[in-house]
């Protein structure tokens, strides 16, 4: 009976002790010199905490931490098995500021129960030449890296601070689909970022050009970045831009090279009895992307009469709306181009209509969407007319001809036209019928009075005076036509007038954007924007428009410093939220509102005028 209660009590006590084992202690140097590297570690014996307090210490900079490590061990006696926890907090300092400083005392939970460590004192001491971080805890970088130094990006302990980045390690490709095309046939251009590192910032100093293109910009999707092997290396690709090309001319053409600021992450790795730790290290490179050329062949010769500048694989229907017609009433002969190429720069086909039709501008309607290295879709071209007599009428068929890029000929495609039975409707003639159709005015039957008398008024003192009047008139009114005509000659004059409007409407597709919280289709159409306004407002050609082109031709043109800088950091901001959305922080609508304003300062701006002899 003794002996059962000797054992009882021997674990109760037992229980006791291990209700009452978990420790919590701070571990720091006692003295460390300025610039040097030391740990502060929290150590957690004989059970897991939650709620960890952890304080920091004044004079120093926190490099990294906490860090958390967690062990575990077992062990079984006679069959029974008890179970030991331990954790360990890691922060890593670098000393700054000399004199003694205290640590406060850190805390955690452990069992619903607070544990708490003693205050430290920690003294730092002025550098004395040589680097000791810390007589208890050395932390020094980890080796030099060897020759065959190879970065693995999904390892940050593999990309060490002050290694040089080559060409293969980032680098920026320009790629054509294909190598020869003929006139407005389609090749796609991608430009495309090759990386082995983290990317911070990322930021085109100078566009590639397009000279002899028009341009179709693809949406592209960099919100996760995409794996690829080159030459046996993997690589982070992230697609910088997207277009479809359309050639308007023969020959070779060349895609210039752009130039890139990039920062790029490196680490800092630091040796601890807990294994390596890392710190980031920003290194900053230029880079300049390849060139890449397209060698293009001219259209066959020679071109049908009636080519309408097509190029790719189309079919065509016509058709009538409505289907009954009365005199006055409007209606709409259409013609629909539907298939995969450039349609979006073809010419409306050539139909005759009737004489007694009273005939408006065409008007096209385009719906096109990515297709492969194509666009496809339709393009509809609407003819709207009045019938202003009442009969039978016949709309003649035409043809469509375009440039087949399979059969590399030139393809006819009939367009039939339609027979109409024009009834009596309620109305009028217009008079824009009738300007145009009738010779002869109608002959008036008012009542005309006659005079007998004769009066010779040109011996009348207010003869002279209207004739005076008249003269100057007349020379007033050519004086005025011909400055006129000199200013609808001017045509980049007139396309600087046009520059707001032109810009104004581009924005409407990114207030849509906007609505529509298209992020990428947004800074896209307020760069569509800001270029095409640059370029109708100075004159440049959108192909040859450059951050460099339009700080001297805005110089040239008057504008200011203040103007200038404004211009190119709304560039900088769209493209690098174009380029690297997942970077982005800027707010859409703040963007907006400053491109608005902006475009509306730039056009208050007028081209000073110049003295001529």
């Amino acid at each position: 009976m003794t002996k059962i209660k000797h054992i009882i009590l021997l674990s109760i006590l037992l229980a006791t002790m291990a209700a009452h084992a978990a420790t919590f202690r701070v571990q720091a140097p006692t003295r460390v010199e300025v610039g040097g590297k030391f740990r502060v570690e929290y150590v957690l014996e004989g059970a897991e905490g939650t709620n960890p307090s952890l304080p920091q210490l004044n004079g120093a900079r926190l490099l990294y931490g906490p860090s958390v490590s967690t062990s575990m061990s077992m062990t079984s006696i006679n069959g029974k098995t008890s179970t030991n926890y331990s954790q360990v907090f890691t922060m890593l300092y670098e000393a700054e500021t000399p004199g003694k400083h205290t640590l406060a005392p850190a805390t955690i939970t452990v069992d619903g129960k607070r544990l708490t460590t003693r205050a430290t004192s920690i003294e730092i001491v002025p550098s004395s030449g040589a680097h000791n971080p810390s007589p208890q805890y050395p932390s020094q970088p980890s080796s030099p890296v060897q020759p065959s130094y190879d970065p693995d990006f999904t390892n940050p302990m593999n990309q060490t601070a002050g290694n040089d980045v080559d060409a293969n390690d980032f680098f920026v490709k320009v790629s054509m689909s294909k190598e020869v095309v003929y006139e407005q046939e389609a090749v796609v251009c991608l430009i495309k970022l090759y990386t082995r590192y983290n990317v911070s910032r990322f930021h085109c100093t100078q566009q590639p050009t397009f000279n002899g293109f028009l341009i179709e910009e693809l949406p592209v999707n960099n919100n996760s970045p995409q794996l690829e092997t080159v030459n046996g290396k993997k690589y982070y690709t992230a697609v910088l831009k997207k277009c479809i090309l359309y050639p308007q001319q023969s020959g070779k053409l060349t895609i210039t090279s752009g130039n890139y600021d990039v920062q790029l992450v490196q680490y800092d790795v630091y040796s601890t009895p807990l294994g390596q730790i890392s710190q980031p290290s920003p290194i900053d490179i230029q880079v300049k992307s390849n060139s890449a050329s397209v060698n293009i062949k001219p259209l066959p010769e020679p071109k049908p009469a009636n080519f309408s500048g097509a190029v790719g694989e189309f079919t065509a229907r016509a058709m009538v709306d409505p289907h009954s017609f009365k005199t006055y009433a409007p209606a709409t002969f259409s013609i629909t181009i539907s298939g995969t190429g450039n349609l979006k720069y073809i010419q409306n086909p050539a139909v005759a209509m009737p004489r007694e039709f009273d005939v408006y501008d065409p008007q096209s309607k385009v719906n096109l969407s990515p297709d492969g290295d194509n666009m496809s879709g339709d393009v509809t071209f609407e003819y709207p007319f009045i019938p202003q007599q009442v009969g039978d009428f016949e709309i003649p068929s035409t043809y469509f001809v375009f440039f087949n890029t399979s059969t590399q000929q030139y393809d006819s495609i009939k367009v039939n036209g339609c027979k109409l039975k024009v009834e009596k409707g309620e109305g009028k003639p217009s008079e824009h019928y009738k300007l145009r159709n009738m010779d002869i005015r109608p002959i008036s039957t008012e009542q005309i009075t006659l005079s007998k008398g004769q009066n010779f008024f040109i011996s009348q003192w207010w003869y002279w005076l209207i004739f005076a009047a008249l003269t100057l008139a007349t020379i007033a009114s050519l004086a005025a036509y011909r400055k006129l005509e000199k200013t609808h000659a001017d045509t980049n004059l007139m396309r600087t007038r046009r520059a707001s409007k032109v810009a104004q409407r581009r924005l409407k597709k990114a207030q849509e954007c906007l609505n529509s919280h298209d992020t990428n289709g947004f800074y896209t159409e307020t760069l569509t924007a800001l270029w095409g306004y640059l370029s109708d407002k100075l004159t440049i050609p959108v192909s040859e428009l450059s951050k460099d082109n339009i700080a001297t031709e805005m110089e040239q043109f008057g504008f200011s410093q203040q103007h200038i800088g404004d211009t190119l950091h709304m560039l900088e901001t769209c493209e690098f939220a174009q380029y690297a959305p997942s970077l982005d922080d800027g707010d859409m609508p703040t963007v907006y509102d400053k491109c608005a304003m902006l475009i509306d300062q730039l056009e208050k701006v007028k081209r000073p005028k110049t003295s001529t002899k």
